[in-house]
């Protein structure tokens, strides 16, 4: 899809909250998602080849797999992230 006909489609907020599943969850897209795969495969064959430490599937995924901040971060970002894209925030009272 355009980036033009996704964003005549696609409110401001529900933009946001792919962004936030995406930042939790790791890419949306399944060609992106092969790399889990491969670190459990790469884990099983240093494994069965006597690694040194055992090795876990984590110790083989890209960076974007691995959470290195807090929930109230990520929800910092996605609140920038929808003001970026022109969309409002109202706190729940």
């Amino acid at each position: 899809m355009p980036v033009a006909e996704l964003l005549a489609r696609t409110s401001s907020r529900e933009l946001s909250e792919w962004l936030a599943y995406e930042r939790v969850t790791g890419p949306l897209d399944i060609r992106l998602r092969t790399e889990i795969s491969a670190g459990i495969i790469a884990a099983t064959v240093a494994n069965s080849n006597g690694a040194k430490r055992r090795a876990k599937p984590s110790d083989f995924l890209p960076t974007w797999f691995k959470r290195k901040k807090t929930v109230r971060e990520m929800w910092q970002e996605v609140v920038r992230a929808n003001t970026a894209l022109g969309g409002s925030y109202k706190r729940a009272e």
